[in-house]
Formats: structure tokens, C-alpha cells, sequence
């Protein structure tokens, strides 16, 4: 409950399923053996949320960002609830203005604040070093939740969020006359993970339903819309003809609203369900790594030593905070980030 402090090796399990938010809410995780058919699954979400990175930066090539974002999750959120809202317990989870409500701050917290933060930053940053702040998500939670809710920090944790905000002084802060980061960009992406963790915690307490994927769904339409009104706003579609929009950018945006969206959080609530925690929480430190890998390979994205020192401390960070919170009984999966 609110007010109340918490050891911070497990905030307990979710009511909710947000889109970027544990799904705790669930059943107990099993803690026998990885299946087959699980190692494919968080393989999958290790290329598939690893890769979203990437998707951006060639989605924003050539279609504003906000715009972008209200594509991607609009389409996404319409299919998956479609798909979701009338299967499971109906009568029991039923979706009222409370529910669309909770669905609307989740959701505008976590995509507009959040992904559309991403966007907006990876028009002049590279997506690996997009990707390398996000990761100190973990950090952030820590931080808000001892602040807000007076969340307890064990000692692992608080080392943790010391070595994650160096690693983040090292990314920013150029070092033997290497390149500053553009400061638009990184600004965005500064505020990217603070407004994730914000919208983290609030669903955590949130009347949302109780079905993860419907939950999902409706956090995606809300957001959405949020970002569509911010898109109108700053006058995105006047400035957009379509003729001047690539190939390359559609096929983006695509991959973002089929694979990055759908596969990617169907993976994710399925692992939940049949996969060990402190296994599943292994994508949050593998995902950047994916993505400074696939920048590099793909887009040529420079990848120097202070990146990869920098990179290194905060994996390190968000691997000290994920396995001192994954020692507490109620352990939690990290936040999805897709």
C-alpha cells in the first residue's frame, strides 16, 4: 500500500499488467527447468526487444516521431484487443471507466513520456546509445519508489544505482575530446526511463484489469491517442508528404507494430507464466547489448571504447539491482522495454 515502506528485494506482486510494468499479477513462476519451447521464447524477446532500437532509428528517418509512436501503438493496441478482450474471465475483469481511466495515465506515462521520448531522441543519437539509457530503467524505479513510496533500498541496490548513474555521466560526459551527444536527443533520453519508471509505478497500484494482455491493449490505445494529440499539436502532419516517406521507415514501423509489439509482449506475458524469474529478467541486460551490436552491424553506428566502458558499468548496475530484488519472495521481472 502506499505510504507504507517495503524491502526493496520485491514490491510484491502487480494488480495490473501494464504495457511496460510487471505481470506479477499472474500466477506463481514455476521454478523448474527451462522448456525448449521457453529458451525459443526468451530468445525471441532477446532479438526481438533488442532490436526495437533499431526500428526506431529507421522508422524516424522519414515520419516524425510522435506521429510514428501513434501509428505504432494505435494499430498494435486496436489488433491486440480485438484478439484479447473477450477471452478469460469477463464478468469478473469488466473494463469501465476506472479501468480506462488508469489505462489513460499508464498509458501516456509510459508511451508518450516513454517511448515517445525514444523517438524523439533517436532522430539524432544513435539507437545503442538509445538503448543504453533506457537500460538504467531499473535505476530509476529504485530511485522513485524509495523517494515516493519510501521503498526500502538494500545495500546491493543502492551500489547498484551509484554505478548505473556513472556509467550514465561516462555516456554523456565525452572524455579525451570523443563527440558530445547532441543535446536535444539525450535530454529525451534522460527523460525517457524517468517517465517509464513514473508510469511503472503508478500501474503498479492502478484499477487496471486483471488480464495481462487486455491491459496491454488498452494502455496501448490510450497512449496512443496521447501521442497522436501531441503529434497534431506540434504540427507533425502538416509536415509530412507521403511520397517522402521510404520504403525503409514503412517496414520499420511495421516490424515495430507486428514483431516489436505483438510477438514481442505475447512472448513476454508467456514467459511469465512458464519461465523462472531470475531468468526472464536476464533480457533487461542482454536487450542493450543486442542493440549496440545491431546498430553497429547494420547501421554503422560508431561504438567506441568510452561506449563500451559506459555500457558495461550500467549492465553491471542493472544486473546488482535485478538480482538483489530477485533474492526477495515476491521477485518480479523487469519492466518490459519493447
Amino acid at each position: 500500500m502506499p505510504g507504507k515502506r517495503r524491502d526493496a528485494r520485491g514490491t510484491g506482486p502487480s494488480r495490473t499488467a501494464p504495457v511496460a510494468v510487471t505481470l506479477l499479477e499472474m500466477a506463481a513462476v514455476p521454478t523448474h527447468r527451462m522448456s525448449r519451447r521457453a529458451w525459443a521464447a526468451l530468445l525471441t524477446l532477446y532479438v526481438v526487444w533488442g532490436s526495437t532500437y533499431l526500428g526506431i532509428r529507421i522508422a524516424v528517418e522519414s515520419i516524425p516521431p510522435f506521429s510514428m509512436g501513434a501509428l505504432r501503438f494505435l494499430v498494435a493496441g486496436a489488433i491486440l484487443f480485438a484478439l484479447t478482450s473477450r477471452r478469460g474471465d469477463r464478468s469478473g475483469d469488466r473494463l469501465g471507466p476506472a479501468q480506462w481511466r488508469a489505462a489513460a495515465i499508464a498509458g501516456t506515462a509510459l508511451l508518450l513520456g516513454g517511448m515517445g521520448m525514444v523517438a524523439v531522441g533517436e532522430q539524432t543519437v544513435a539507437s545503442g546509445i538509445a538503448a543504453l539509457f533506457i537500460a538504467t530503467l531499473p535505476l530509476w524505479i529504485a530511485v522513485l519508489g524509495r523517494v515516493f513510496l519510501g521503498v526500502r533500498l538494500t545495500r546491493p541496490v543502492v551500489a547498484g544505482i551509484i554505478l548505473g548513474f556513472a556509467g550514465v555521466a561516462l555516456l554523456v560526459a565525452p572524455l579525451g575530446g570523443g563527440a558530445a551527444l547532441e543535446p536535444v536527443g539525450m535530454a529525451a533520453l534522460i527523460v525517457s526511463p524517468i517517465a517509464w519508471a513514473s508510469g511503472t509505478l503508478y500501474s503498479r497500484r492502478a484499477p487496471l484489469p486483471r488480464r495481462p494482455l487486455v491491459s496491454t491493449a488498452m494502455q496501448m490505445l490510450m497512449g496512443g491517442l496521447a501521442l497522436a494529440v501531441v503529434a497534431i499539436a506540434t504540427g507533425e502532419p502538416g509536415r509530412v508528404q507521403v511520397e517522402t516517406v521510404s520504403p525503409a521507415s514503412l517496414a520499420a514501423l511495421a516490424y515495430l507494430i507486428g514483431i516489436g509489439s505483438l510477438v514481442g509482449f505475447t512472448c513476454y506475458v508467456w514467459l511469465v507464466q512458464n519461465a523462472p524469474v531470475t531468468t526472464i529478467a536476464t533480457y533487461a541486460y542482454v536487450n542493450p547489448v543486442v542493440a549496440v551490436a545491431l546498430g553497429a552491424v547494420i547501421l554503422g553506428e560508431p561504438v567506441g571504447p568510452r561506449t563500451l566502458v559506459a555500457g558495461a558499468v550500467i549492465v553491471v548496475a542493472v544486473a546488482l539491482i535485478i538480482a538483489a530484488q530477485g533474492r526477495g519472495r515476491d521477485a518480479e521481472p523487469p519492466p518490459p522495454e519493447g
